[in-house]
């Protein structure tokens, strides 16, 4: 039952939905097509993605990587057979096709927007030439109330192919990245912290364990603050290596990587962003960890 008075508060606005708590902006998502010039334009994602004080801790189509949107999940690779449907993660002859979002299950902790997405590509027609959907995407946005310092907010990504042969894989190197890739501001104090402490970016993908943070001065007053981004023990390939970069570009845990898999059943998706003020020592992750993955 819905609470008369939720907690979180999930409004239409121009373009998507606004969340927020207490009249203070929590996050957006954008449900409608955003063109950022010629050759680029995305739906379905979020951005901004706003820290416990009104810091903004994502960024939307920068200049060195116009196709990473916030909060985005996309994949180079997605085939239907033998045909490949464009390349969703450089925005390339792709497009998500929001079809309904609704808001469910707010009451005094949490809300919940739940979206229903058809994927398309100019590659796949029927009759006429028309395009027609070839993956219907059902992804739940959970976002709870701020407690003390610390907001958590999660994603349950329901990928079901509508059509045989249907696959999705990452980049066709030994990066292999692509998957749930959040676009986070990298300050130059911007500190990278796991389970064994301190997190090194390389060129390929990193084993460095369920969870890793993010902290450095995102706010306007240098206030230390940061992004944790948690994996939860049901995803495929647990624990997901790791993609990381200090400099212009996204920060992912990788799946599946260069060699595409098939989806031959719903494939399911769950991460969780700890959005929380201090660094990775004034919170304690491993608990929010345990507390999440039970």
């Amino acid at each position: 039952m819905k609470s008369s008075s939720p907690a979180v508060d999930i409004v239409p606005a121009e373009g998507g939905f606004a969340v927020m708590e207490g009249g203070e902006d929590v996050l957006f998502y954008r449900r409608e097509l955003k063109t950022f010039d010629e050759t680029h334009s995305r739906s379905h994602y979020i951005h901004p993605l706003y820290g416990l004080d009104g810091e903004v801790l994502t960024e939307e189509s920068p200049a060195d990587h116009r196709h990473q949107c916030g909060i985005f999940w996309a994949w180079h690779q997605v085939w239907v057979g033998d045909r490949r449907m464009g390349d969703a993660w450089m925005l390339k002859a792709f497009t998500w096709d929001v079809q309904d979002a609704e808001v469910i299950a707010a009451d005094s902790n949490s809300s919940a927007l739940a979206v229903r997405v058809v994927w398309m590509s100019p590659h796949w027609t029927g009759a006429g030439g028309v395009q027609k959907p070839f993956v219907k995407e059902e992804t739940v946005i959970r976002v709870y109330r701020a407690s003390g310092d610390v907001r958590e907010i999660d994603f349950e990504i329901c990928l079901i192919p509508l059509e045989d042969g249907v696959r999705i894989g990452g980049s066709e190197d030994d990066k292999g990245y692509g998957g749930f890739s959040p676009r986070i501001r990298l300050p130059e104090d911007l500190r990278i912290t796991g389970r064994e402490g301190a997190a090194a970016p390389a060129r390929q993908p990193v084993e460095a364990g369920p969870w890793l943070d993010f902290s450095g001065s995102f706010g306007e007053q240098g206030r230390v603050s940061g992004l944790a981004i948690l994996c939860h023990p049901s995803l495929p390939g647990f624990p997901q290596p790791w993609i990381l970069r200090r400099k212009g570009s996204m920060q992912n845990p990788v799946y599946p990587g260069p060699r595409p898999v098939a989806l031959q059943a719903p494939l399911v998706l769950r991460y969780r962003l700890v959005v929380h003020r201090g660094d990775a020592q004034a919170v304690d992750l491993d608990r929010l960890y345990a507390r999440y993955s039970a």
